[in-house]
Parts: structure tokens; sequence; C-alpha cells
């Protein structure tokens, strides 16, 4: 048996499946591509999670495009972070060309331009449909670790969560927490300190400013109503096939904090809304965090565990996470532990560092008597990648240099007046780009605070009135005492001795 024939077998034994699978593309020997050599990707594992990883330039994107559009036609829903805006070809089919026919007569299976159905979504003013969360649907701890706070001042913010919830006034966006914030060491000190406990203003003045840092980023625009039901994220049109949810982050790749504020609560948000799945045999979502070296480059110790914890957890819902990054090392290693599927594009070693770096991204790979892993690692074409997956067992498959399928969709981002067409065309831009700014903590505490001053208002003109009456009072019963007191002339012209002597004198001058 040639060494051709021999690498076929071992490819097709490890990539063999019993249940439904995405066929990915065709297993390399050296530079030469082996047909019917598929490299195949179950369904059943898709909820394990995964890295695709590369260089700018080798073909990170048009990979997570062939994924997205085979879990479309697989009916599996996708969710796509767009930062660089170059995924919304997908609601177009795609041309033929003699490259791409000669490609996939190398894998061996034909290419079919096709279009798939997307819903196009942001969190910023970019036009779509309109992602939001309220403050409440956060909750105090993830908040807290969000906004990196000390113990002392998360169980503030617990406090002011509770204050809200004994008084019913909810708390809906950045201007209700504010509003609370001032509040609670303001007008309501009082009330607070005799329910709760004294508050620092000092902490809370810490706190607010770091609520202003992402105020600034665009958080006014994404905290709020209405609220995004993730549920919409896992529809299917008429087809039966997935809905591609693409979320428009063009304007916000300056803006990290925001990013990964959006990111933890919609994963947290999913790992709340979402049944139990086990093990079904197909995922309810998969989810693409493209540059997803913004979620975790500014993140905390709190934030990285939270984040942890979720990967964990959450594919027990039945959901897949595919971080999209230029070098494996961009995610931290407890987190690449939990990632089933790895993709890994060319790396280029311009320094010492990059070669440290090519050396370790080999180590993340089984080792193949096939492939100098490190080696090649440089040397792998645009639309080849190394590929690793889980088979149906839980078993990494062997390693793979894979020649990638071409996408059967638009390799190109859609025109104005297409983009205008397919955010015309939503069901959902109706039921969440209504602004609505219903009454809550805001406007329910400057009521409350509006009594509060009346009250000391009228106390104050009660307390000057009692004072004026008490003062003419006062000044009647002076008045009143002195006119009931008699002259001294007075007094003695009418007492009886003056009297009788008077009228001594008076008889004296009569006779």
């Amino acid at each position: 048996m040639s060494e051709q024939e021999e690498f076929f077998e071992y490819i097709n034994k490890g990539y063999q499946t019993k249940g439904d699978f995405i066929a990915l593309g065709a297993a390399m020997l050296g530079e030469e591509t082996i047909t019917d050599a598929i490299v195949k990707i179950p369904l059943k594992t898709l909820n394990r999670h995964g890295l695709i990883a590369g260089a700018t330039g080798t073909g990170k994107t048009k990979t997570l495009q062939i994924l997205a559009e085979n879990l479309s036609e697989k009916g599996i829903p996708v969710l796509l972070m767009d930062i660089k805006g170059d995924l919304s070809g997908l609601a177009q089919p795609g041309a033929d060309h003699p490259k791409i026919e000669e490609r996939h007569a190398k894998i061996g299976f034909p290419f079919e331009a096709k279009k798939f159905p997307i819903e196009i979504l942001t969190i910023s003013e970019q036009d779509g449909t309109k992602m939001r969360a309220t403050i409440s649907e956060f909750g105090p701890v993830l908040l807290s670790r969000i906004l990196d706070l000390s113990e002392t001042q998360s169980g503030i913010v617990a406090i002011i969560f509770k204050y809200c919830d004994d008084n019913k006034f909810p708390l809906l966006d950045i201007k209700d927490f504010k509003k609370v914030l001032q509040f609670v060491t303001q007008e309501g000190k009082e009330e607070i300190q005799a329910e709760y406990g004294r508050i620092s203003s000092s902490s809370t003045g810490a706190i607010l400013r770091k609520i202003v840092e992402i105020e600034q980023q665009g958080g006014d625009l994404f905290f709020g109503e209405k609220s995004f039901d993730v549920e919409d994220l896992t529809r299917v049109d008429e087809n039966g096939r997935g809905i591609i949810s693409v979320l428009r982050l063009t304007d916000i790749q300056d803006k990290p904090k925001l990013f990964s504020t959006f990111m933890l609560q919609l994963l947290a948000e999913v790992y709340e809304t979402f049944p139990e799945q086990g093990d079904s045999g197909r995922p309810e979502l998969i989810i693409f965090i493209d540059e997803a070296h913004l979620v975790f480059e500014e993140a905390t110790k709190a934030l990285l565990s939270q984040i942890e914890s979720i990967v964990k957890l959450i594919r027990s819902k039945g959901i897949g996470l595919y971080f999209v990054t230029q070098n494996p090392k961009d995610v931290p290693e407890d987190i690449l532990a939990q990632l089933g599927l790895k993709v890994q594009h060319a790396l280029r070693a311009f320094t010492a560092k990059d070669r440290k770096a090519i050396k370790l991204a080999a180590e993340n790979y089984p080792d193949s008597k096939y492939y100098d892993t490190k080696e090649i690692l440089t040397q792998l074409g645009i639309g080849e990648a190394f590929v690793s997956v889980l088979n149906e067992k839980g078993i990494p498959t062997p390693l793979a240099r894979t020649m990638l399928r071409a996408p059967m969709s638009r390799m190109d981002i859609l025109t104005d007046k297409e983009l205008k067409q397919v955010i015309g065309n939503s069901r959902l831009i109706h039921k969440y780009n209504q602004e609505l700014d219903r009454e809550s903590a805001y406007e329910l505490l400057n009521k409350k605070i509006d009594k509060i001053n009346l009250a000391e208002e009228n106390a104050i003109k009660e307390a000057a009135e009692e004072k004026e009456k008490a003062r003419e009072q006062r000044s009647n019963r002076t008045v009143s005492r002195r006119s009931t007191a008699q002259n001294p002339i007075v007094k003695v012209l009418t007492s009886a001795t003056f009297i009788r002597a008077f009228f001594g004198i008076l008889k004296k001058v009569i006779k």
C-alpha cells in the first residue's frame, strides 16, 4: 500500500461518522489534496466549542463563512459577530470561478452557489435590529464583575438592587442606575442608612465613574428597552434553514469595554434562558466571536472567571462558542482547553516572539507522523488550515492539513441598497426598534425627591409660621400687661388718701 493510500484510509477512518456532519474540505498530504479524504465535523460535537486562528489574510473569515453556511443548511441557527463588516455577503449567492471549480474538483464534491437567510443586528447607532438589555437583567453580581468593583462597592450595588426591588423602582437604563447612586448618598441617605446600613459617598463616586466609562463607549444605546429575547436567535426560515444573525460591530472596535459587557450579558442570558439539552445530537445555536481578543484584552480576573464558567456550562444547553482570532494565545489557557474544534490557518514568523508563539500553537494539536506541524504552520496557503475536531465519541480526530471548500455565498459585502433591503425585510425590526422610555427608577425617584423637598419646604414654612405665631402671642401678652398696669400718677390721684385730702381742702375753700 502506497503512502497516499495509507493516508487516505487514515483520514477516512479518523473522520468516520454515523450521524449527520458538515464537510469542511479534503485532507492534504504534502502539497497534494487527497480527493475524497473528507474532513468532517459531526453535528453532535458542535456544542463542544471551537477556535479559528491564523494571521491576517489567511482565510479565517472565509472559514467562519463556510461554517455558518453549512450550519444554516442543516437547520442550525447562527450568531456572527461581524467586527470587520465583511460577512453581510451571506445574503447573496456567490459566483462560479475556474479556481473555485478546480478547488472543489480536488476536494471531491461540486461547488454550488447559494444565498442564506440573514438578520442584521446592532448594538450601536448602525442600521439593523437593535439588541438591548436592561440593568436589572444584568443583576448585581454580573454588573459588579463587568465594572470591576471591589467587595465593598459590589455590596453597595447589591443594596441598590435590593432597594429598587423593595420599592418597585425598575432599573432599566444607565440614567436609572446613576439616579439611584446619587439618591442613596443625598436625599435618601437617612432612609437607606436606617434600612440597609451606611453607604460611603466615596464608594458611590467610584461606581459612578465606572458607569460613565461604559456610557461613553455607547452603553447608553445598549442599556434600555425593549430587551432582546435570545429565543429570537434560534429561528429557522420557511425552508427549514437556520437564520444567520449578523451583529454589526464595525463601529465599536475601539470600545472593548462595551463589547465585553455585551458578550458576557448575552452569554449569561442564553445560559439562564435555554433549557438543559443533554446529548441531543445537534446544537441549538452556534455563536462565532470574531476578534475574540477584544473580549479578553481588558477583562479582569473576575470577568475571566465568569467567562470561563459560562464556557464550561453553556454547552449543556446545546450552545457552541467559536472564538476567531489571530493567535491561539489570545484566548486564555483555561478557555482554550475547553475548545474541541480547532482550525489553524497560517502563522507568520517575523520575530523571535512570533517563532515562540508558533511553537506553542503547534503543541495545541495532536502529533502526526505525516506532518511537521511547527514547520507547516508557516507554509499553509490561503484557504488551507490544520484541522482537528472531536469525533462522535468525544475523541480528537487525526490532525489534517485541509484544503477548505469555498463559501457558497458572496465573498464580499452587500451594497447599501442590498443591505437596506435585507433590513427592510426583517421580521424583528418592528418588534425591537421602538423607542421605549417607560416610568422607571429615574422618574419615580424624581417624584419621591420632589415630595421630600415639598415636605421639607412645608416643614420649614410651618416652623416659620409657628415661630411667627409664638412671637405675636408674646407681643400681645406684653401689650395686655402694659394696658392693665396703672400709671403711677393715676394711681396717686385715685388713691383714698389723696381723695380725702382733696375733699378736705375743698370744704375749707367753700367755708
